[in-house]
Parts: structure tokens; C-alpha cells; sequence
């Protein structure tokens, strides 16, 4: 019986992963294969490397290809685009058990993600602040802020993750008195790359709320919840200034 061209290369591809392929198996027997499985191997340890900057340079090439050896046998790519491979490698880090010591590694690993998903979005027009001369206080209560897709922030609540990962992508040293304390992370891509901020527990709040669909007034009450002392004004001006948002929506 013959095989279709999609069936012989879903099982290639199976093969190529060690993944059983019992129609293949004249071929995948042959010491030659193995140069295939081998080069494939290789293309998704660079990209994982190349994806991951900051914790290569945490933890150094030799232990990062090694690390990236096993989660590329454990999870392969499914999208051609290898520089979105590495979806699930904080998750992997995280219980990696050579990893134990570096009890950050997962989340810094986290945040060059998120430089990526930026990176990689498409650009959308953003929020123009001559568009909101001539509103009322009331008009931009009601109004929807929508972060744009461009747009990625996290909030780490236990460890000084920004600072390990910006002093690292930006190759700096890390002061000896660095404050274990929460941070968050703002990037935003844009045409020239991405840009990167920092972000207390407030601003993280608010991006989550008006990512939810909450108006510019619940949005900044939620925020103000969790950070009693944030000022709303000063955040506002700061992520407008980053380019954050779409153009404002009334409904």
C-alpha cells in the first residue's frame, strides 16, 4: 500500500524525535539517520540559545546547550519559526534539577520570552496624546486602555527578577547589595527592537486590568488595590510615553 506524501513525513519527522515510527523503521536503522537526527538536534539547542540570551550568559554556554539538549528531546518544536521555539523552557527550568541553585532561572528565562512574544508581534498604531486633548475627566473615566500587542509585563513578587535580567541582557554587573525584593517587567516592541521598564506591583495590576477589559476608572482603582500608594498620574504618563496603548476606546 502506499503512502501518502503527509503521512511519510509526519512519521519522518516522528523519527527524527525518536518517537516510534514502525514505518520507517528500514530507514531508522541506518547509521546514516542518525546524521539527520543529529543536525535537527543541533538547529533546536542554537535556537533555544539564541532565545534565551540572558540565562546563557547566567549560566554559560556549555550548561545551557546541555539543558537545551534535553528539553529539545523531552518537547520539539511544532512551528517551523525556531525563533518562537522555547515556549515551555522556563516551565522545563523550573524543575530542572541541575537548576535547584538558581531558583531565578525559570523566571529570568520568563522574561527573555517575553522579549520575544514582543519582538515577534505585529506593530499597531498606538495612542496619540493629541487625541485626548478636548476630553473630560469623565470621557477618559470611561475610556478603555488596550495594552497593544506589542506589549508584554510581568510581576515577579518574591525576587528582584528585572534587575538579574537586565544587568545580564545588557551585560552589567550586578550591584553585591541588590535588594531581594518583587519586581516587575514592562516591554514593548517596536520597529528598531524592544524597549524594556521597569514596573512596581501597581503598574503590573493596571495592565492587567485593562487587558481584561476593565474602563481607565475600574482599571485604576484595581490598581491603587493592590499598590495604596501609587501614583496613577506619574504611571499613566510613564506608559503613555512607552507607547502602550492603542488608540483610546470609548464604548
Amino acid at each position: 500500500m502506499k503512502t501518502s506524501l503527509g503521512t511519510f513525513q509526519d512519521a519522518f519527522v516522528d523519527a527524527l524525535y525518536r518517537r516510534p515510527a514502525p514505518t520507517l523503521r528500514g530507514m531508522t536503522t541506518q547509521a546514516a539517520f542518525e546524521v539527520y537526527r543529529n543536525t535537527v538536534l543541533k538547529g533546536c539547542v542554537d535556537a533555544l540559545c539564541d532565545n534565551f540570551p540572558t540565562v546563557e550568559r547566567l549560566v554559560g554556554t556549555d550548561w545551557i546547550r546541555s539543558a537545551a539538549a534535553i528539553h529539545a528531546r523531552e518537547m520539539p518544536p511544532d512551528d517551523t519559526r525556531l525563533i518562537l521555539y522555547g515556549e515551555g523552557f522556563a516551565d522545563f527550568l523550573d524543575a530542572f534539577e541541575p537548576a535547584r541553585g538558581l531558583p531565578y532561572l525559570g523566571a529570568v528565562a520568563r522574561l527573555d520570552r517575553l522579549w520575544t512574544e514582543a519582538f515577534v508581534a505585529p506593530q499597531e498604531t498606538q495612542l496619540d496624546l493629541a487625541s485626548l486633548a478636548g476630553m473630560t475627566a469623565s470621557d477618559l473615566a470611561a475610556g478603555h486602555l488596550e495594552p497593544r500587542a506589542c506589549v508584554r509585563w510581568c510581576w515577579f513578587s518574591e525576587q528582584p527578577i528585572y534587575s538579574i535580567w537586565r544587568y545580564n541582557r545588557e551585560t552589567l554587573p550586578i550591584p553585591e547589595e541588590l535588594p531581594w525584593q518583587g519586581e516587575g517587567a514592562l516591554l514593548v516592541g517596536h520597529a528598531e527592537g524592544v524597549a524594556w521598564h521597569a514596573l512596581k506591583a501597581g503598574g503590573c495590576a493596571f495592565l492587567d486590568a485593562c487587558a481584561a477589559g476593565n474602563n481607565l476608572d475600574r482599571a485604576s482603582a484595581l490598581a491603587l488595590q493592590v499598590q495604596p500608594d501609587l501614583d496613577f498620574h506619574d504611571l499613566l504618563g510613564r506608559l503613555l510615553g512607552a507607547g502602550v496603548f492603542r488608540p483610546i476606546n470609548l464604548a
